[in-house]
């Protein structure tokens, strides 16, 4: 493909309560626009508390009356498989979406298409192997069962930049054992989260098992991180917001998992192979222009190779192509909204107060075809320190902070010395110095040798610190939404 897909423009939304869809009881929308050039993307309503306590109702009656829980686990999975196969029938129609209302790159669009599909086939295979314990043989008169069941109605709570792929590392699990849910989107990309709950109802859902409602934070979100009537909250974005939640959460003591932010460590040493390293760097602090919460936003360098691996790796960014993400040969698109981009200048000018030196972007991208969209330059910042506002606080942009260290301690010192935790990279061929770093990097994640992983999919995901609470994908990702329950059955 080498011409420019056609944008998605003019759609409109309703609420999706029990099974149905209808307008917000005011009646009230809200608009989104395409972040590259205004326009406008999808209308979509401003549900009330009073819509969200109708959503969350009919989840509680799907739950408490067994529409879903009891319903045998051959059922769920179909749901998710058909779920799965209709996500690729339509992934032209929704990577276009993706394009329009995130600002995402052809490719990234599609990738993120396929890879929540594979999502909802994995947790399709795992709901046919939910499975509890026995203890048999400790007393000979007393069986032990240890049952897992569905902890009830779930709140997801969903970030705009991979709006469908992060609902399902939610919603998958969450149905495949059981529970009931209402899910809030960003209201910068409502239109896929609708169309993927279109998707989850075409395929089968019954009434109240998943209900849709856009709206603000402050009037959506925390109806349900408050709500008594649901049970846990899944909520992924900033670490401020985590917080919030979990206030609102001890109202009922409610479970919650937490995916927040991060400032990640890139740390290449001078045994690396820099050939892998330089463009697997660009991915990490560019790929979706920044707007990743595991970016390799901190890239700590060996003093010893610093000058051949930046100055390789300016020349990969100068040759980064920023542009109409509807364009297939566009490498990296626009911010996601005004707001974010004024952030991530903000953080520009921070840098520069600081003392980092500015060596590559660092400006809003203006004249064709940049003058109707949040476009901002790939950004490279040198001689960054650790205690600095850039190697610190989690910009969410395309902007790279370069530190230098001298040796492995000092790497892992300066890796550990922020407070989130969410991924990291080690490259080196030293596996003795890369145990070492693996085994004391405080992060979620870490990769040896790549960024972004290395093709395995579906392993744990979440953080150590103030980067979030549990964790999401594998087997993991069942546990959030399970209770266990102890039994003890005494012969007679």
């Amino acid at each position: 493909m080498t011409t420019p897909i056609e944008p998605i423009t003019g759609r409109k939304y309703r609420l999706l309560i029990d099974g149905r869809w209808q307008d917000a009881s005011t009646a009230e929308t809200f608009e989104r626009r395409n972040p590259a050039d205004g326009s406008l993307v999808a209308t979509c309503p401003l549900a009330t508390r009073e819509d969200v306590d109708l959503a969350i109702a009919a989840a509680r009656r799907a739950f408490d009356g067994g529409v879903w829980p009891q319903t045998g686990a051959k059922e769920r999975s179909g749901l998710l498989r058909a779920t799965a196969d209709a996500l690729r029938r339509e992934s032209d129609y929704l990577t276009r979406l993706l394009v329009s209302e995130v600002g995402k790159t052809v490719r990234e669009a599609s990738v993120e298409v396929h890879m929540t599909a594979d999502v909802f086939d994995y947790y399709a295979g795992l709901a046919l192997d939910l499975r509890g314990d026995a203890i048999s043989d400790y007393v000979p008169d007393t069986l032990g069962l240890v049952l897992k069941e569905p902890v009830g109605v779930v709140g997801i709570i969903t970030p705009w930049n991979y709006p469908l792929q992060l609902a399902a590392w939610k919603i998958a699990p969450a149905l495949a054992v059981g529970c009931t849910i209402v899910i809030k989107p960003s209201q910068f990309t409502p239109a896929s989260t609708y169309e993927l709950g279109r998707i989850l109802l075409e395929a089968g859902a019954p009434p109240g098992v998943v209900n849709v409602v856009t709206g603000k934070a402050a009037v959506v979100g925390e109806r349900i991180a408050a709500s008594e009537a649901v049970d846990k909250v899944s909520f992924t974005g900033s670490t401020e917001t985590g917080r919030r939640i979990m206030q609102l959460a001890a109202s009922n003591v409610k479970k919650i998992s937490l995916e927040l932010g991060g400032k990640s460590p890139n740390i290449v040493f001078a045994d690396a192979d820099l050939d892998a390293a330089v463009p697997n760097a660009l991915i990490g602090v560019y790929v979706n222009a920044g707007q990743i919460c595991q970016a390799g936003s901190r890239l700590l360098l060996d003093r010893k190779i610093h000058d051949d691996f930046l100055d390789r790796f300016l020349k990969f960014t100068a040759a980064l192509r920023v542009g109409n993400p509807a364009d297939p040969q566009t490498q990296m698109g626009p911010l996601v909204s005004e707001g974010q981009l004024e952030r991530v200048a903000s953080y520009v000018a921070a840098g520069k107060e600081e003392g980092a030196k500015l060596v590559r972007g660092g400006a809003r991208l203006g004249g064709e075809p940049y003058d109707r969209g949040h476009f901002f330059e790939p950004t490279v910042f040198d001689e960054a320190r650790s205690g600095m506002r850039i190697a610190q606080e989690e910009i969410f942009g395309p902007v790279l902070s370069v530190i230098t260290f001298e040796d492995a301690d000092e790497a892992l010192r300066i890796a550990n010395e922020t407070m989130y935790g969410l991924a990291a990279a080690i490259w080196s061929k030293d596996i003795d110095k890369v145990m070492r770093l693996v085994r004391g990097i405080k992060a979620g994640s870490v990769w040896v040798n790549s960024y972004h992983g290395s093709r395995i999919p579906h392993m744990p995901f979440g953080g150590y610190k103030q980067s979030g609470i549990g964790r999401e994908l594998g087997r993991e990702g069942l546990e959030p939404f399970l209770e266990t329950k102890s039994v003890q059955i005494k012969f007679a």
